[in-house]
């Protein structure tokens, strides 16, 4: 019985498992899935999550509940030898673990861009997680707690500033979502005024939203600076230490939450840890059947796919482009990976990836959003429905549409859940301490 590895469990992994079940039955081949974490993140729904209009667990989708066919392994695989048929796992509880296969599937997406920006490291937090969604909802309501309490000054002006930098998808629906939320907080929060806050959006290029035409993306601009916002274009930043935030262009304050959302970057696994072909930029060179390969030099018994592949866009009138790396191409692009698998062990030839583009459509925020599709442009409450409506047809499963749509229609009914846990990233202080004040070092009275 054939062997089938699939390397990450998001959106292409998940789907190709998931169809595999489907697709062959209990005898035709064994599966097995190893990802660090144990469910998909939908990550559409992040922003939402980061407002707080979505439960953070319902922005995963559970690969024990719905893979019940499957191997799942909990770890992250750090190197693929082809050549000998077997990747190397580093379990989720530090050992090593090396696993044979038949026939490999890599879908281990990719991980956020990084740039050598001081600072950087230690202040920043990533959108690309559900962890890093809740982190970044529980400091801005903890900015709200703490900046009501203490007179205007730095201090104050510091948590209650906010910077997102990059102004692609993940970063203008994550900026739109937080600003929607703490201008909602000023209703709960009569100490803070509206002018004290301040919301940050940078862009190293001329422009946001590079899905969207020009048109689209200059209103997008103007709907966030009429909420009072501030849109850096062609403008990097240069340094963040100590929340310091320094710009290109000359302009500095002070920022307490900064959020790094400035594209993918490639899967170091992939990039550096495989014997498969890949490009110059990181990515496994795949057919247009997601084989791993070209036409000339075919690689026997591997597919690959989603963010960290370089899939051929037949769709695209431009010779030699390849397939965006987004959650409509890479959950379509799994479900034909199983197709093809499963038509391949019976001897069957395998199909193209080909898909038109249904548009894009973005939320900025609640009642707020945009869509397009071609020269068809939708702003307002039209386009937003049209995400939320979309997005929960989209997720996987209907026990999530269920739980999505009735987390929508509660905060419809009772307004947003405004409640911080930061604390559940340190469930033992309040054990430890004893109920005793944490005094920090440098306030402490030397022992006489």
């Amino acid at each position: 019985m054939p062997r089938i590895l699939i390397v990450g469990g998001g959106y292409a992994g998940f789907y190709t498992a998931w169809k595999l079940e489907k697709k062959l039955r209990s005898g035709d081949a064994e599966v097995t899935l190893v990802d660090r974490r144990p469910y998909m993140t939908y990550q559409p729904f992040l922003p939402e999550v980061l407002a707080g209009s979505i439960e953070a667990r319902h922005a995963g989708v559970s690969h024990r509940r719905h893979l019940r066919r499957t191997r799942l392994v909990a770890g992250m695989v750090t190197a693929i030898d082809h050549a000998h048929r077997v990747v190397t796992v580093r379990h989720n509880d530090g050992h090593r673990l090396d696993l044979g296969y038949d026939v490999i599937v890599v879908t281990a997406g990719a991980v956020t861009r990084k740039f050598a920006v001081p600072g950087i490291a230690e202040q920043a937090i990533g959108l690309k997680n559900v962890e890093e969604a809740v982190a970044i909802r529980d400091k801005l309501l903890t900015a709200f707690d703490l900046a009501a309490g203490l007179a205007p000054g730095p201090r104050r002006r510091k948590l209650l500033t906010v910077t997102f930098v990059g102004g692609g998808f993940t970063g203008v629906e994550g900026f739109g979502e937080l600003l929607s939320l703490a201008t909602a907080l000023l209703k709960r929060y009569p100490e803070i005024r509206r002018e004290e806050l301040q919301f940050h959006l940078v862009e190293a290029t001329g422009r946001i939203l590079p899905e969207v035409t020009d048109g689209p993306g200059r209103w997008v601009v103007r709907s966030l600076e009429r909420r009072g916002a501030h849109v850096h274009l062609n403008t990097q930043v240069t340094s963040t230490v100590d929340g310091h935030v320094v710009l290109s262009t000359g302009e500095e304050f002070d920022s307490e939450l900064i959020v790094w959302a400035t594209g993918n970057g490639v899967n170091p696994v992939i990039g550096r840890h495989t014997d498969l072909p890949v490009d110059r930029r990181g990515l496994v060179v795949v057919r247009p059947d997601l084989r791993v390969g070209t036409d000339d030099d075919p690689v026997p018994d591997a597919w690959a796919a989603g963010d960290d592949a370089a899939v051929p866009d037949l769709a695209s009138p431009v010779q030699g482009a390849l397939a965006v790396p987004n959650a409509q191409h890479a959950y379509r692009q799994g479900k034909l990976l199983a197709r093809n698998i499963a038509a391949t062990l019976k001897g069957k030839k395998p199909k193209k990836y080909l898909h038109h583009s249904l548009g894009a459509v973005a939320t900025l925020g609640i009642g707020r959003g945009i869509f397009q599709y071609r020269r068809l442009v939708i702003t307002g409450l039209p386009a937003w429905l049209m995400h939320r409506g979309y997005h929960v047809l989209a997720v996987p499963s209907w026990e999530r549409k269920i739980r999505v749509f009735s987390v929508w229609l509660t905060a419809a009914l009772c307004g947003r859940d405004i409640l911080s846990l930061a604390a559940v990233q340190r469930p033992r202080e309040a054990f430890v301490t004893g109920g005793e004040p944490v005094v920090p070092a440098e306030d402490r009275s030397p022992t006489p």
